[in-house]
């Protein structure tokens, strides 16, 4: 693989990472809204909570994964 389709690569992993924070903060503000709205129970508003959280950690995985990627690229 050359370094061409490294950067590629590592580029539309970066857009989805940056996809995937915008659909989760929408998401987030949604259902907090929503939440709010229709008068749902603490219990559902926090699952609905820990639903963001999770898609956060999975984007900051990412990351994490992404950068180290760049780092060991970078040194090779």
């Amino acid at each position: 693989m050359n370094d061409s389709d490294k950067d590629q690569r590592v580029a539309a992993q970066g857009r989805r990472l940056a996809i995937g924070i915008v659909i989760v903060g929408v998401y987030w503000i949604a259902a907090t809204w929503i939440g709010g709205a229709m008068g749902l129970t603490n219990r559902v508003r926090a699952l609905l909570d820990l639903i963001a959280l999770a898609g956060f950690g999975w984007v900051l995985w990412g990351a994490f994964q992404l950068w180290r990627a760049r780092r060991d690229d970078s040194k090779g």
